[in-house]
């Protein structure tokens, strides 16, 4: 099949070259705009009570909302607001709301905090949640350089924060996000791949190649995501650019390394092309196989937001594989051996030393090696016992936005959960009118929960069937201690309703607990599944029952050292508070499937070695001299790429790529290098039950093995030795 296909690419590369830029011209001019949420809200089902609780305040009190901003004023001194200024305050909530800025319903004077060091006027915009329209964002915007006029020379600070302008905040980081992303992963591919292969031509190629296929899995994400009505989260966008690259360019090295083998037997470029693409064919397709099956599982997620990353993901490795056997091939083969120029080391063989004498250290004591890389494994697992998620998706920036910089303002003079209060909901089960006196004394039960700072007099509805109770809380509304006030003591409180009652906990608060009981559900369910289908593509690959499950082992044990990892800089040393709910998933499923990419390749490469009658320790031996460059490159990149995600200044993006590339890197360099070939070593022949058992053949594991042309060899990857 694969030489088929290698061979179809080979004789009409310009046919194949054409139809990819037909289809990009399609599918980019026609696709929509990716637009993506940070409502955390819309991810949820319907049948969690934060979601319940909205919907009730929406039939209830259609015009009540919250306001979508606030501007919040303070004395540039930082000394107690005067009657003068709090007199200037009120002239400039009037002057703003006379501008009569589109989108903006309402404009209202708040009051002075009771300290006097800061005072707010709120601004109201019809639906302003997660996802604002331009319009939307240009009032903020103007908001910002009206106020800025308007306070000049009067001796106050102001400034917007609230979630519209935090959603425009986060727009703007994410938007200086993609740019670092990007300029960092090009450049760190351009790099390595010099430093690799010595040729401008190899360093350009997967930029170009993978550049148009970025935009043309872009459309097609949006357009799925239109027509299926998928949140997109605004972290998808820098996730797509590394994984497009990263994992991009990973399959253009697996297959120029091939390529630069067979040249090396003899064959002439068009025919080294058809063989490469033949041999290593399988092993693209495997690899990426599982990433798919991997991110597809999210499907299985009771949060909108992994149902869409999950697909949105496995479009871009699709088309990145798609890609990587068809167009790549197709220009490298116009090219021929000019792709190397100007470096004429792809025409010998290297030595390959430090990897010979790695294989050959190892094959001798197996035990030890496996003894070192799965201890220093097991001994950072033990910090993922420590993991705390914490929920703000739009907390962290290296840069102090407007909106952070005013929420702090804000905490001088109001208690913390201010601009994010929670509400509790009272309704009428019997459509009878909810007393004065039930309403008071439950008002006083919600005031005497710990952690809550005041409790407003309730808004009731017509009909008085439905009372709103918004409660202040002491802490953040995303901070853990709000969730633990929310989730026990005040849930205890509120369900304590009248007779003929019954209550709703609603706001950003409550959204967050329900979030974290939807993530147990999502552990318990996507993980065994994603597991269990990358465990079936392991054992059809091998054709073993024994060698998958010490595979997958090994890479739960680099989910857990990862996750350890994750923890133990970020909370013990960095001091946060916790680590971003969604990465246990996020890096468990990048972790697993990429890492499983690099022990597919070392364990495919055990397997030929075995199935030539070498014993166990030889096997092992020489499956790290040849196979070891390869995964060495590859992990190189893949984990410098998502390591570029640190750099895009929100500690969602910076948790993600310090934990995803530390867990590549320990796939590549401690798992697939080490641990693999160690244990497969120790479990010998016994690793390919049921195959067949094959005749060793008795041999010193530092000696030559056959040449890689030799068509016994043909297994799913062969030599690539970094020159």
């Amino acid at each position: 099949m694969f030489v088929g296909l290698g061979r179809g690419v080979v004789r009409h590369p310009w046919r194949v070259i054409g139809l990819w830029a037909l289809a990009a011209v399609v599918v980019i001019g026609l696709a929509p705009k990716l637009a993506t949420t940070t409502n955390e809200a819309s991810f949820l089902p319907s049948h969690y009570q934060s979601v319940e609780a909205q919907q009730l305040q929406k039939r209830a009190f259609p015009k009540a909302a919250a306001p979508a901003a606030i501007v919040v004023v303070e004395r540039a001194d930082g000394r107690p607001l005067t009657a003068a200024d709090a007199a200037r305050v009120d002239a400039i909530g009037t002057a703003l709301a006379a501008r009569h800025l589109p989108t903006i319903a309402a404009v209202e004077n708040g009051p002075t905090s009771p300290n006097r060091l800061v005072q707010t006027i709120g601004i109201e915009m019809p639906n302003a949640a997660g996802q604002l329209s331009t319009r939307q964002v240009d009032a903020i915007r103007t908001l910002r350089s009206d106020l800025a006029v308007l306070t000049a020379g009067t001796g106050l600070r102001a400034g917007v924060t609230g979630t519209a302008a935090q959603f425009v905040d986060q727009q703007k980081a994410g938007q200086r996000a993609n740019k670092v992303v990007a300029g960092a992963t090009i450049g760190l591919i351009l790099v390595l791949l010099l430093v690799i292969f010595r040729s401008p031509v190899i360093a350009l190629l997967p930029i170009v190649v993978i550049g148009v296929v970025s935009q043309m899995a872009t459309g097609l994400i949006a357009s799925a995501s239109e027509a299926f009505g998928l949140q997109i989260d605004s972290t998808v966008t820098a996730m797509l650019i590394v994984v497009l690259f990263g994992v991009g360019t990973d399959y253009v090295l697996f297959l120029l390394f091939r390529y630069r083998e067979r040249l090396r037997t003899g064959e002439d470029a068009k025919e080294a092309m058809v063989s490469a693409v033949g041999r290593v064919g399988p092993a693209i397709a495997t690899a990426a196989g599982a990433v798919i099956i991997a991110f597809l599982a999210l499907t299985l997620s009771s949060l909108s937001l992994f149902r869409s990353l999950g697909p949105a993901l496995a479009i871009a490795v699709a088309t990145t594989l798609v890609a990587g056997l068809t167009l790549v091939p197709a220009v490298v083969s116009l090219l021929g051996t000019k792709v190397f120029w100007p470096s004429a080391a792809w025409k010998r063989e290297p030595e390959s030393a430090r990897f010979a004498a790695l294989g050959g250290a190892l094959g001798r004591h197996p035990g030890r090696f496996a003894l070192v890389s799965g201890g220093v494994l097991l001994v950072l697992a033990v910090g993922a016992l420590g993991f705390r998620p914490t929920f703000d998706l739009n907390s962290g920036s290296s840069t102090q936005s407007q909106s952070a910089v005013f929420d702090a303002v804000l905490l001088k003079g109001f208690p913390a959960g201010a601009t994010e209060p929670t509400d509790v909901f009272l309704e009428s089960t019997t459509n009878r009118p909810l007393s004065p006196g039930s309403l008071a004394s439950y008002r006083t039960r919600l005031a005497a929960v710990p952690g809550v700072a005041e409790v407003a007099p309730p808004q009731v509805a017509e009909g008085r069937t439905v009372a709103d109770f918004e409660v202040v809380l002491d802490h953040p509304g995303q901070s853990n201690a709000a969730m633990d006030t929310v989730r026990g003591p005040l849930q205890r409180a509120a369900d304590a309703t009248p007779p003929g009652s019954r209550a709703l906990i609603g706001g950003i608060t409550s959204v967050y607990v329900d979030l974290q009981k939807a993530m147990d559900h999502d552990y318990a369910v996507v993980f065994p599944v994603a597991a269990a289908l990358i465990l079936v593509i392991l054992g059809l690959l091998l054709r073993s029952v024994v060698a998958p499950w010490y595979l997958m082992a090994a890479v739960g044990l680099g989910f857990a050292a990862t996750l350890g990892a994750a923890v133990d800089v970020f909370e013990h040393v960095g001091g946060s508070s916790g680590l971003t709910f969604i990465l246990p998933i996020v890096m468990y499923l990048f972790v697993v499937a990429l890492g499983t990419d690099y022990n597919i390749l070392m364990v495919s490469r055990l397997r030929e070695e075995a199935a030539e009658g070498r014993g166990p320790h030889d096997a092992a031996a020489l499956a790290v001299r040849h196979a070891g460059p390869t995964i060495a490159s590859a992990g190189l990149i893949l984990a410098g790429t998502f390591a570029s995600l640190i750099l895009a200044g929100g500690s969602t993006l910076s948790q993600m790529g310090f934990a995803i590339s530390f867990g590549i890197a320990a796939a590549a360099f401690v798992m697939a290098m080490f641990l693999t070939p160690s244990v497969t070593a120790l479990v010998g022949e016994r690793a390919w039950w049921p195959g067949h058992r094959q005749r060793t053949v008795p041999r010193s594991a530092g000696a030559t093995p056959l040449p890689s042309s030799d068509p016994a060899r043909g297994g799913v990857v062969g030599a690539a030795e970094v020159p």
